[in-house]
């Protein structure tokens, strides 16, 4: 047994994101895990992070001090299933992206389910995107980065501003994106018995609590998959072949390609749900690959 299946296990004994999100014990573990995960996972690397505000939403623009490139920026969405997650969670891929790329990456503490549900975090990622585009980025300078269900807000947060006839972004870089809300993929069998990270049970949960009786899961407005992906920029998605999510990843990488779009599916076979924040060799090779498609994306 490698070390990747050892960690597999051994996560899949700690239970990491499992029960019922509406149960107030339960949301709370889930939120102390990401809480600690945060801490633990952080990378240590030689950067300068400010902190500012867009309206009432909280934000960072970190930089990669040996390496920083003025001239791209990246809006990174946390995941967390839309119930946990802020600034200390979305540092950890936060600072690996800032690293990898040179670029400026922004995060920002969007609002949480099922304290805000829809459509409050789309609103908020709105809100930091004109804020970005409105000063000294211009949208084909800017990317959008997001994991899970950060990457869920990415693809909705694009087909909003292109159904609106604005820019979007340069490209899009996803880790393990939610993309289908109604939890139908063949992955939620064939994976359920070996995912170390997420359950069918937590995402039906996660989904409802997000949607919140507004509409049927399968609405574009919360499974990008079933959107539109017409005039829709290129999309470079991360994908670990053991999770639950895979399929989610695999059919949107169709759907942007049926579509005219131009779509690359980096699948990691050694890989779990956004695999890239522990500080394990597969995650670093893989920022390795994206930092090298970055590059020949802008070179």
């Amino acid at each position: 047994m490698d070390l990747n299946e050892l960690l597999m296990k051994a996560m899949r004994a700690l239970n990491f994101i499992s029960g019922s999100s509406t149960d107030e014990a339960e949301l709370k573990k889930h939120r102390e895990s990401v809480e600690k995960m945060s801490r633990i996972a952080v990378p240590r690397k030689d950067v300068d992070i400010d902190h500012f505000m867009v309206g009432d939403i909280s934000c960072e623009a970190i930089k990669s001090l040996p390496n920083f490139n003025p001239h791209y920026a990246i809006l990174y969405i946390h995941g967390g299933g839309y119930m946990s997650g802020g600034l200390d969670y979305a540092r950890i891929l936060g600072v690996k992206l800032a690293a990898a790329t040179g670029f400026t990456t922004v995060t920002f503490a969007y609002r949480l389910s099922p304290e805000y549900a829809y459509p409050a975090a789309i609103e908020d990622g709105l809100a930091v995107w004109r804020h970005l585009t409105g000063g000294a980025i211009i949208p084909s300078h800017l990317f959008i980065a997001g994991d899970s269900a950060g990457g869920n807000l990415a693809l909705c947060l694009t087909q909003r501003l292109i159904s609106e006839g604005l820019s979007g972004p340069r490209e899009l870089l996803l880790f393990s994106p939610w993309t289908d809300m109604t939890c139908s993929s063949e992955t939620y069998k064939t994976n359920g018995s070996i995912d170390p990270v997420l359950t069918g049970e937590f995402v039906e949960e996660a989904a409802r609590v997000y949607i919140s009786g507004v509409g049927e899961p399968g609405d574009p407005r919360f499974s990008p998959l079933f959107g539109s992906f017409e005039n829709f920029p290129p999309a470079y998605i991360m994908v670990g072949k053991n999770e639950i999510l895979f399929d989610d990843s695999r059919r949107l990488r169709d759907r942007i390609i049926e579509s005219g779009g131009s779509a690359i599916l980096d699948v990691e076979e050694k890989g779990w749900h956004v695999y890239q924040q522990l500080p394990v060799p597969i995650a670093s090779q893989a920022m390795k690959r994206l930092s090298a498609h970055v590059s020949e994306n802008i070179g």
